[in-house]
């Protein structure tokens, strides 16, 4: 399990580590693990880090000290380093006169020059407590003013480029002056790589509300933060490593965030044992599809089959088509409430405008106290009252639009602030919600859980019916026994998956995402 913890509680566990540790102890440990991912990104790009040449960006906190440190021990062992001090009147004295002394150089950006003149990123640039901070240095002695053109040059002919811009505490984006940097990082060809957080997204929320470096790699203090798990600040990240610095005995028990892996999956994964039968593995409901949209109901079967229960009821009107490809399907004419005894129910991809299927579905499943997964058409169709007021498990799927639209926000809204709108439709419904995109994200109804946040998935996984699979997959979990939160993670994980075997970079259809979950199953629960 990947966990991710606020700045906050993040700056709280550096306090209690600092306190049982010598000063600047902890600054070390993180420049430490930094030199060694840039030492080990050289190796692979310029095939040395002797004689490579890399650029320090370095602001006025914690993470511009890091950077110092971490750009002296690449100066010894051969690295012509060069620091663009943001801030020289804030600088990290100690990282400053290390990298001096290691025979690394520094230039001063001046105000006006390519940078801010009081800070060096967001409106909040400073990072954590893990050294003694920035000290105020003398700035004529910082190092030698650098017009724009001279710093421009030193990072276009840069191996590689360190982020050491604006620390966890950032907020806004870069400001306007320091921009130009993460423009010039980009346009270089050389490696990027960020400390602790690409400079100018939103550590708690991974927003990113204006420029912002991005990194292919960020190498992360201890933790990770909720903005390297969370799509927009995730695309900024690159590849993430975490370098443990000691702070787990302080980090409380529950995360912000929380991400699955194999492992944790494996576990919830439901196994039939020698006593299972059809109806004791679970029976998932699916009421799906319309004479406009018979495909949605074969997709959505085609997940719940595949999905860990012992048998699929089908109750719609596009019967004909499931049973033509799926006999295996018991299908029922007489609607969901004459379908037979089922353990969940998966309502509205492809219902149209059938809102009295929706209404029978929640009617029935109230009765008999089973869960209810509501997708696509059914999202719109369902009465509000009747989903807050219900006492079984609800899991709703929407995508970005679906959720604007019940939150009555702009998409634009929901996409660049997708935590904060998973968490409020999950309060507001009373219901465990997955949203749906590049990171899907599963949020609690009372909020007594951490979010979720599953790493799979391909930008191919864009199209039309995968989402009528998932709610399937979901489903299916559901009636095996799964909780909401578990079966809509699971389902997640293993879609995902799922649709990255299937892809293998090229185009895929919806139903070559079904028939690759036995596969993927099969992987994740196979012995190490």
């Amino acid at each position: 399990m990947r966990s991710a913890y606020s700045v906050e509680t993040v700056r709280a566990a550096e306090r209690e580590l600092m306190a049982r540790l010598p000063e600047g102890a902890l600054m070390q440990r993180a420049a430490a693990g930094l030199a060694a991912a840039c030492a080990q990104v050289l190796g692979r790009t310029a095939g040395r880090v002797y004689g490579s040449r890399v650029v320090l960006l370095v602001g006025s906190g914690d993470n511009g000290g890091d950077a110092l440190y971490a750009g002296a021990r690449l100066a010894r062992r051969g690295a012509g380093v060069t620091a663009v001090l943001l801030s020289p009147e804030r600088v990290h004295d100690g990282g400053l006169a290390a990298l001096r002394r290691a025979g690394g150089r520094a230039v001063a950006v001046p105000a006006g020059g390519g940078a801010p003149p009081g800070g060096s990123g967001g409106s909040g640039g400073g990072g954590g407590p893990r050294g003694s901070g920035a000290v105020p240095g003398d700035a004529a002695g910082a190092g030698a003013d650098a017009g724009p053109d001279e710093v421009a040059r030193l990072v276009m002919a840069a191996d590689l480029v360190v982020d050491g811009i604006v620390g966890i505490g950032g907020r806004g984006g870069l400001r306007e002056n320091a921009a130009p940097l993460a423009g010039l990082a980009a346009a270089s060809g050389a490696a990027v790589v960020a400390v602790d957080l690409p400079s100018g997204v939103e550590a708690d929320t991974g927003e990113v509300r204006g420029p912002a470096v991005r990194a292919d790699l960020t190498v992360t203090f201890g933790t990770h933060k909720p903005a390297l798990l969370i799509d927009p600040a995730r695309e900024h990240a690159g590849a993430v490593r975490l370098v443990d610095i000691g702070l787990d005995p302080w980090l409380p028990e529950r995360p912000e965030l929380e991400a699955l892996q194999h492992a944790d999956v494996a576990r919830l994964l439901p196994r039939p044992g020698a006593e299972s039968d059809k109806y004791r593995r679970g029976v998932v409901g699916i009421a799906a599809g319309s004479a406009r949209y018979p495909g949605a109901a074969v997709l959505a079967v085609a997940g719940a089959l595949r999905g860990g229960a012992g048998a699929v009821r089908y109750a719609g009107p596009a019967g004909r088509a499931v049973l033509a490809r799926y006999p295996e399907t018991l299908v029922s004419d007489g609607g969901p409430r004459r379908a037979g005894r089922v353990q969940a129910w998966v309502v509205g991809p492809g219902a149209g405008d059938d809102a009295a299927t929706v209404a029978e579905v929640l009617a029935v499943a109230d009765e008999a106290q089973v869960p209810v997964l509501i997708d696509a058409d059914g999202l719109r169709l369902a009465d509000r009252d009747a989903v807050r007021s219900r006492t079984a498990p609800t899991l709703l799927t929407p995508h970005a639009g679906e959720a604007a639209a019940l939150l009555g926000v702009d998409r634009v809204e929901v996409e660049s602030a997708r935590l904060d709108a998973a968490r409020e439709l999950a309060e507001r419904y009373r219901a465990t919600v997955l949203l749906k995109g590049s990171t899907t994200l599963v949020a609690s109804p009372r909020g007594d859980a951490p979010v979720r946040v599953n790493p799979t998935g391909t930008p191919w996984l864009a199209t039309a019916g995968s989402g009528d699979v998932l709610s399937g997959l979901a489903g299916s979990l559901l009636a095996a026994g799964l909780s909401a939160r578990d079966a809509g993670s699971v389902g997640a994980y293993v879609h995902g998956l799922a649709a990255r075997g299937a892809a293998a970079g090229a185009p895929l259809a919806a139903q070559d995402v079904a028939a690759a979950i036995p596969g993927v199953w099969r992987d994740i629960t196979a012995p190490a």
